[in-house]
């Protein structure tokens, strides 16, 4: 396979590393496209070859040249480049969200249904081995039929503040945190519950983030940005690009092109998102959920409980159990994986017996492994798996039109049907 990627920024690395690495034989890279041409040449130094590179324009160009297009833009862009492709007869590996919006799904969905082409959503958290534990216990019955679920996210104050200092802060470019994040958590309930979401209801707001909260907090003449800012080194919320090479090659040193700051200053103005997100969702086999995510958490990571008609089952997950202002101000020093005092458990409780502590094998490499299995999935093919990982077309519109409909709830404080299986609003 001819493999073209579009959006060469952070999320594009694990992409091109496989290619490079553990799946090389299953293609190469044949063109490189994006908006900036610094982060362009960052890449094809990596791939260590010469690659053709292409502007935003000239995406048609690009379509010559592969059999497969790699989808790591701007969430607002990816129905552009999705389509085109599609259109094009090629496959197509896009990041989540499969796009922000409603015009969006329905532009794909009708893309997707004319093309030749193979539309995948790489949903990596499917294949984190202990979601798919709870996939297999539900799937064989192990607590009857879900009558209902809890499920709480928590973004700590380093995961969670990232987002309100780049792109995602634009609702326009990112459609939020429900749908830029919530994606994967929506997504995740589909695909365990084996349903799609029929009725959706949300109350959202900015609480902690943003000029005016800052202020509020006596939080008063705040940098536009962190670098070169007086803080730099001490306020755990002015991130210092400058000491991660990769991120100082992809963002600090093309700023000159298109001007994007990638280290914004969390308590800055312009930001339209929301950090506190409460919604309630009805599925079709009539389970229901209740779900929030906070970005401002002292800790990361989230708990989920199923209750159904012969038990219930929990699972408790802490990626990282504090946040340490050293690895909030330092980019290189903040990885979730393996972190200090990180741990997961999931436990079984049936009716009328003692609880039960499920063991979870976890394998080598990021998610547990399941970075892997993803990727296995994606360069080589799925195989016959009774856990049915692979994310189609189908399952990345039904978890954008989860945030979507919450997104539209909270802002009119009405509830929003879901028709069609999940894949359109009504």
């Amino acid at each position: 396979m001819k493999y073209a990627f579009v959006g060469l920024g952070h999320r594009a690395q694990m992409y091109v590393d496989a290619l490079l690495g553990e799946w090389r034989d299953a293609g190469t890279i044949v063109a490189l496209c994006d908006t900036n041409r610094t982060r362009m040449a960052y890449y094809a130094e990596r791939i260590g070859r010469e690659v053709p590179c292409f502007a935003a324009e000239e995406f048609d160009k690009v379509l010559e040249l592969a059999d497969a297009v790699i989808v790591t833009t701007v969430d607002a862009t990816h129905a552009r480049y999705v389509c085109a492709a599609l259109d094009a007869g090629r496959d197509v590996i896009v990041e989540k969200p499969l796009t922000i919006d409603a015009d969006g799904c329905a532009a794909i969905a009708a893309a997707a249904e004319r093309s030749t082409g193979k539309l995948i959503v790489t949903f990596n958290y499917r294949y984190s081995p202990r979601n798919s534990a709870v996939r297999r216990l539900l799937q064989e019955g192990a607590i009857g039929e879900v009558t209902s679920v809890h499920f709480e996210w928590t973004l700590d104050t380093i995961h969670g503040a990232d987002y309100f200092r780049r792109w995602h802060r634009d609702r326009a470019s990112s459609g939020g945190l429900l749908v830029h994040k919530s994606t994967h958590h929506f997504d995740l309930v589909n695909w365990w519950l084996q349903s799609a979401p029929e009725l959706v209801f949300a109350q959202t707001d900015l609480r902690f983030y943003g000029a005016e909260n800052a202020a509020r907090r006596g939080l008063t003449d705040r940098p536009e940005r962190a670098h070169g800012a007086p803080g730099l080194g001490t306020d755990p919320f002015l991130l210092d690009i400058a000491k991660d090479e990769r991120l100082k090659r992809l963002y600090l040193d093309a700023e000159h092109e298109d001007g994007y700051l990638r280290d914004q200053d969390v308590f800055g103005e312009g930001i339209t998102i929301d950090d506190n997100m409460s919604v309630m969702v009805r599925y079709a086999n009539r389970a229901v959920m209740t779900y929030s995510l906070h970005a401002h958490a002292p800790w990361e990571g989230y708990r989920v409980a199923f209750n159904g008609t012969a038990g219930r089952l929990e699972l408790d997950v802490v990626e990282r159990e504090w946040t340490s202002p050293h690895a909030a101000i330092d980019p290189s020093a903040s990885s979730k994986e393996h972190a200090a005092g990180s741990w997961e458990r999931l436990t079984l409780r049936r009716h009328w017996s003692e609880p039960e502590e499920v063991p979870i094998e976890s394998g080598a490499g990021g998610h547990g492994g399941g970075d892997k299995l993803l990727l296995d999935d994606v360069f080589r093919g799925p195989g016959d798996d009774p856990l049915a990982r692979q994310a189609g077309y189908r399952d990345g519109i039904r978890s954008v039109l989860t945030g979507h409909a919450a997104n539209v709830s909270a802002r009119t404080g009405q509830p929003v049907h879901l028709a069609d299986d999940g894949t359109r609003v009504r």
